[in-house]
């Protein structure tokens, strides 16, 4: 029996004390029950896109959970809020223990993100580590922003699917910004789950357990795709090791925004 899932305060982002398997059961729950909902997995990078940029903390924290991705975010729970929390909620490995209940129980799934050349290794890959899923549409990132009325054709194309579960693979923050602006068009669970796509398709290697388990990962990372990642974690991780402490500390009250509420004209596809 995992934990209580009980959003809490993490520099003003609202995320969910929560394990992989009260995650997964409130993923599972949504799609048999045909309602939205609208889940991410944050690291400390996810975290930090909403210290920066207040109308996309107000996106996040209208989510219905946040997952602890990165071991950064797992420690602040339990510091700031005592969650006693002994493991985060990996994006890909919860993608895995989904798509194992979605297998299971016969939800058929729809992939949304990526390229075109990584879906077809997802594919396969997928199909090998679940023969009984069912996947019900695969699409492609347009790698653009979304034209007037596209978003009602987003839906319209997933629905007449039969997908029951939505996997998005766009990148943080563009997936967050698509799964909140999808989630009320659409009666089912969108999960944003980051590298997860890369992940299973092969693309990515993960890091050793020693190196998941001391957080470490942002290094093998770095290590892998320094060009494009140096900023993220040179710059980002002593921001928010900062302003947890500040946090901690009572010398910032870190207020969190009420969750958003307003439909956007334009998001990320």
């Amino acid at each position: 029996m995992g934990p209580a899932v009980v959003k809490r305060n993490v520099l003003g982002v609202l995320v969910d004390a929560t394990d992989y398997a009260a995650a997964a059961d409130a993923v599972i729950a949504a799609a048999v029950e045909r309602r939205p909902f609208a889940l991410t997995a944050l690291a400390v990078h996810g975290v930090m896109t909403g210290v920066q940029d207040r109308a996309h903390n107000a996106r996040l924290n209208s989510f219905d959970m946040v997952t602890p991705d990165g071991q950064p975010v797992r420690w602040a729970l339990n510091l700031l809020h005592g969650a006693g929390l002994t493991d985060r909620v990996y994006g890909p490995t919860l993608t895995l223990k989904v798509l194992e209940r979605a297998a299971a129980e016969g939800l058929p799934v729809y992939l949304y993100g990526s390229t075109e050349p990584t879906l077809a290794r997802l594919v396969p890959a997928l199909e090998r580590m679940f023969p009984a899923l069912k996947l019900a549409g695969v699409e492609a990132s347009k790698f653009r922003s979304a034209q007037p009325g596209e978003a009602a054709d987003i839906a319209d194309r997933i629905r007449s699917s039969g997908a029951r579960v939505v996997l998005v693979g766009l990148g943080c923050p563009r997936q967050e910004v698509f799964a909140y602006a999808m989630r009320p068009l659409l009666d089912m669970p969108l999960l944003a789950v980051g590298a997860a796509f890369d992940y299973h398709a092969g693309l990515l290697r993960n890091p050793p357990p020693w190196m998941q388990r001391y957080a470490l990962e942002w290094l093998w990372r770095l290590g892998l795709e320094p060009r494009r990642l140096w900023k993220r974690y040179v710059l980002l991780n002593p921001a928010y090791l900062t302003r947890l402490a500040a946090q901690k500390l009572r010398l910032w009250k870190a207020a969190p925004p009420a969750p958003a509420t307003t439909p956007l004209e334009t998001f990320p596809v």
